[in-house]
């Protein structure tokens, strides 16, 4: 490919690639919020409620579990196909980037959930002993001890989870999801442009490695232990 062949590619397909890129962002980052914000509220209820935890619910333990369980279990392309009706009831459509991230969120949240569960395990039960031994209540050890300590390893999560969401909204391209996953899908393969394939896979790896090195440089920063 020549030096004028490559600047007319640039200029034709540049607009394209920057909005799906756009897309991609504002997909991952609205379902990444809203599965954090029910996410961890269900990981820290899953580790409280669990036997012997500080808010002992053996039942409420097992059919949270055992919904997360299943929402863990759903490939993600059957999720987005299995709830189009709902997607359709809440945002009107069930194609398009706004659409794709009801699946998205409900992909994310049993996700977040498992990883917050996991890493307030990490938590010395000694430090929550020590805590109610000085007449903590549970809502003040969650806040002051559990999520506290935890903390590096949640930011991990958070990294993890929006790396995660990457893929899935390049697999939402698929059934018209928009982003670059929709670009590869309608320019990349369905017109044979094996250049345009390429481009979009490169720019889906530097989104994940910027998401991944500000996580990590996040973590490092947090992490006193």
């Amino acid at each position: 490919m020549s030096i004028n062949t490559l600047t007319d590619w640039v200029s034709q397909n540049a607009s394209l690639l920057l909005g799906a890129t756009g897309q991609t962002v504002y997909m991952v980052a609205v379902s990444g919020l809203i599965g954090f914000l029910i996410g961890i509220p269900l990981g820290v209820i899953l580790h409280t409620s669990k036997k012997g935890g500080l808010l002992e619910n053996v039942r409420l333990n097992q059919i949270l579990g055992a919904i997360v369980n299943i929402g863990r279990s759903v490939p993600f392309l059957v999720l987005m196909v299995a709830i189009i009706p709902l997607t359709k009831l809440l945002v009107g459509t069930f194609i398009g980037t706004t659409a794709a991230i009801v699946p998205l969120t409900i992909g994310a949240i049993p996700f977040v959930a498992r990883l917050i569960e996991n890493a307030l395990l990490e938590v010395p039960s000694g430090l929550v002993e020590a805590a109610q031994a000085m007449g903590a209540k549970p809502f003040q050890i969650i806040t002051k001890v559990l999520l506290p300590e935890a903390l590096p390893t949640i930011l991990n999560a958070v990294t993890i989870t929006l790396v995660t969401l990457v893929s899935y909204s390049a697999m939402a391209g698929t059934v018209g999801g928009g982003g670059l996953g929709d670009v590869a899908i309608r320019y990349g393969f369905y017109r044979y442009d094996l250049v345009i394939m390429v481009v979009t896979v490169i720019m889906l790896i530097i989104l994940v490695q910027i998401i991944q090195s500000i996580g990590d440089s996040i973590v490092r920063r947090v992490d006193h232990r």
